[in-house]
């Protein structure tokens, strides 16, 4: 008999959030089995090892990117402005990827580096063509960074900006104008 296709999902689910509360440390197999309620050998029977663990969180921030481009591309609003408003990190399951990911480079996982820049130059690609040179371009993705920095820490944690509503706007209304 087949395990139901969610538990695979709830066993990376619970790794992620491992990996985001507690580190690669507290993400051990044990953990992540007890987190999604499964048996040690229920987890095994759909990632065999921690490396296949690993690499299913980095398959799902790349497809998780992938779906964020395409939103990015058919928003009316604009790509550029598209990606400046999702810069504030609100939790949703690609800002979770990113995090656990993160988790993962920040301990020399090579993959999770590479998986990282991967992101980052896929970001880049589409935003280019909308920007007026490589300068422009840095300026919308350090925007960007600013803005995921400071909401990612939460507000209070830090004295940076989080503009929201208005302020927000014509913030992109700002990068836009520079950016051409």
């Amino acid at each position: 008999m087949s395990r139901p296709p969610h538990a695979r999902e709830k066993v990376l689910d619970a790794f992620e959030a491992a990996l985001i509360d507690g580190g690669a440390r507290s993400a051990t197999m044990d953990a992540v089995a007890a987190a999604a309620g499964v048996s040690k050998g229920g987890l095994l029977y759909h990632f065999a090892s921690k490396d296949a663990l690993e690499g299913a969180l980095l398959e799902r921030l790349e497809r998780l990117v992938e779906e964020d481009l395409d939103d990015m591309s058919a928003d009316a609003e604009g790509v550029v402005a598209t990606f400046i408003r999702t810069s504030l990190h609100t939790d949703s399951p690609l800002d979770r990827a990113i995090v656990a990911a993160s988790r993962l480079a920040q301990t020399g996982h090579a993959d999770a580096a590479a998986s990282l820049r991967r992101v980052r130059t896929r970001w880049e690609e589409a935003l280019r063509p909308h920007t007026r040179d490589e300068t422009a371009l840095q300026l919308v993705l350090l925007v960007s960074d600013g803005l995921y920095f400071n909401s990612a820490l939460g507000e209070g944690a830090l004295p940076g900006p989080l503009p929201r509503g208005a302020d927000l706007d014509a913030l992109i209304a700002l990068v836009e104008r520079a950016a051409r």
